[in-house]
C-alpha cells in the first residue's frame, strides 16, 4: 500500500531531520550514500564467473580441491559485487542536501520539534 503525499512528505522531513541532528546514527545505518561503484561491481562479477568456471572444472575433472577453491573465489566475487566501496561518500555528504534544502525554505520549527512539543503536551495532560 503506497504512502499518501502527506505521509511521504512527513517521512522525508523526518529523514532530513535525522541526517541533520544525528550524524552518529546515520553513519551506523547508512555509512555510504551515493552512486554505486560500478568498477567494483564489474570486478566482482568477473571474479564470481571465474569462480564458477573453476568450480565446474573441479567437478568435471573430479578434483575436490579445485572445486572448493572455485567456490571460495566465487564467494569472494559475490562479496565484491554486493559490498559498498570504502571511498563512496561520507556522513557530511549525506547531510549536505538536507541542510541546504532546509536553509532555503522558511525558518520555523522543524517537524521533529513540532512532534516533540505535541508529545510533551500530551504527557502534561494539556493535549
Amino acid at each position: 500500500m503506497p504512502l499518501s503525499e502527506q505521509e511521504q512528505r512527513a517521512l522525508d522531513e523526518m529523514e532530513r531531520s535525522l541526517y541533520q541532528n544525528d550524524a552518529d546514527f546515520v553513519s551506523t545505518v547508512n555509512p555510504h550514500r551515493g552512486k554505486p561503484n560500478y568498477r567494483m561491481m564489474v570486478v566482482g562479477v568477473l571474479v564470481a564467473v571465474a569462480g564458477i568456471i573453476a568450480l565446474l572444472t573441479g567437478v568435471i575433472i573430479q578434483q575436490p580441491l579445485i572445486g572448493v577453491l572455485g567456490f571460495v573465489v566465487m564467494f569472494v566475487g559475490v562479496l565484491l559485487f554486493v559490498s559498498p566501496s570504502r571511498a563512496i561518500g561520507s556522513v557530511e555528504d549525506a547531510a549536505a542536501p538536507a541542510a541546504s534544502s532546509s536553509r532555503s525554505g522558511k525558518r520555523g520549527p522543524s517537524f521533529m520539534d513540532t512532534i516533540n512539543d505535541r508529545w510533551d503536551r500530551r504527557q502534561d495532560g494539556r493535549g
